[in-house]
């Protein structure tokens, strides 16, 4: 049995998923599964995968018959896989030589419930390394001490998936699966319930994964309802923060970036036609009267003066 699976949820990506499987030929190993899911896709993408597969040692293609979702395609990939480790990768991203052999050497040697990695942003030519926000590099320690301080980047705020590799005791014990409700940020509540409830995990740098930002179709670029889903996905990690013994210390950590995200909507509302701009502003302002007041004041107070002053106007507060 091979020892990881490599779920790979593929949706209209014809224009890069040969080369995502080219770069996972200089990763392919006996002990590595690929694992395409093909969700629904209305383009080439499916006859792409079924021409180059057969080139792939260790791939195999999952086809679903009605388009699920990024969180649904994740989730069928999950159930389909029956290795010891597990790991994403998105269908319009690659990977350096060797480097899905080099992350299962590093869990199996760290043997913790989740390793996070940092990974390079691809923007056209411009490659960017992104790390993930916590100082300690192959220490073993809590999760839940890694969503602290308020104030700072820490590795909650970057819900990458794939930056990342899972032991299959995260899916038995029902921590692993995404919410089918989100369409977008289903990894945000996802991240933070690994956090919140994983016994154990490490960081490393390992600069081996490529995810391209500004793909044209991609979630992170359209400009539909669908983005809104920020909303109920920061709803939900409100609701685990608040039923968690630590609620108190990390629910401040939970609001604060749960304005950041709403500010950074708020920025691009022009990207909108008028009429979900307008029903951004009123969920805007709905979420923010259901965060917890003292948290809230404390998050407010503690910004910059422009940024505290368009929450207070969207609260209706004068500054």
């Amino acid at each position: 049995m091979r020892r990881l699976t490599v779920v790979i949820p593929c949706y209209d990506v014809e224009r890069y998923v040969g080369q995502t499987v080219a770069s996972l030929r200089r990763s392919a190993s006996p002990d590595v599964e690929f694992l395409f899911v093909d969700d629904a896709s209305t383009d080439a993408t499916a006859a792409v995968l079924e021409e180059q597969l057969d080139t792939l040692p260790g791939a195999r293609l999952l086809r679903l018959p009605a388009n699920r979702g990024l969180a649904g395609a994740r989730n069928a990939g999950l159930d389909a896989a029956g290795s010891e480790y597990v790991t994403f990768l998105d269908g319009d991203d690659f990977v350096g030589p060797g480097y899905y052999p080099q992350l299962l050497a590093v869990a199996e040697r760290l043997r913790c419930d989740l390793v996070r990695t940092d990974h390079v942003q691809v923007k056209g030519r411009e490659r960017t390394v992104h790390r993930i926000g916590h100082g300690p590099r192959g220490v073993v320690g809590r999760p839940r001490d890694a969503i602290l301080p308020v104030h700072r980047v820490t590795s909650v705020d970057a819900p990458y998936a794939w930056a990342g590799i899972y032991h299959r005791r995260l899916v038995d014990d029902g921590l692993l699966h995404f919410s089918e409700r989100l369409r977008t940020c289903e990894d945000r509540p996802w991240i933070w319930r690994l956090h919140l409830r994983a016994a154990s995990f490490a960081v490393v740098g390992l600069h081996g994964l490529f995810y391209r930002r500004g793909v044209p179709g991609s979630l992170t670029q359209v400009a539909d309802e669908r983005q809104l889903d920020f909303l109920p996905a920061f709803d939900q990690i409100l609701e685990l923060v608040s039923g968690d013994r630590d609620a108190a210390l990390l629910l401040p950590k939970a609001v604060r970036s749960y304005c950041s995200i709403l500010l950074h909507h708020l920025a691009l509302r022009e990207r909108y036609a008028p009429e979900l701009a307008a029903v951004l502003d009123e969920r805007c302002r709905a979420a923010l009267r259901r965060m917890p007041a003292g948290p809230l004041a404390a998050v407010v107070a503690g910004l910059d003066p422009d940024r505290a002053d368009r929450l207070r106007a969207l609260q209706g507060v004068a500054a």
